[in-house]
């Protein structure tokens, strides 16, 4: 694991790993094959730092869509207006929004 990973899970915690579980729950590039859980971390580990920046669940959206796109390529994916993100963004938006709440 990078020193980077670590210390997001040190910083966010319990939501770093809900983060996870909702992008390989949806796997929207199509690489869940039941054991690999862990797949999708490098996407969290730049999506997360992101969510400060997104005022709207619809900014999420763009910012998930932008780093699968930056992980996997548009052809590989699918496709941006899929439901997948618009339904990965309002769960970790309510994730983001208890986490904020607690804080």
């Amino acid at each position: 694991m990078s020193d980077e990973r670590e210390l997001l899970r040190q910083q966010y915690g319990q939501v770093y790993d809900e983060i996870s579980s909702i992008l390989f729950r949806h796997d929207v590039a199509e690489i869940n094959f039941e054991f690999n859980t862990d797949e999708y971390e490098p996407e969290v580990d730049v999506i997360l730092p992101r969510i400060n920046d997104s005022l709207s669940k619809e900014d999420l959206v763009n910012i998930i869509y932008e780093e699968f796109v930056n992980f996997f390529r548009e052809d590989i994916i699918k496709p941006k207006g899929h439901i997948d993100y618009i339904v990965m963004a309002d769960e970790i938006w309510d994730v983001w929004s208890k986490r904020t709440k607690r804080d």
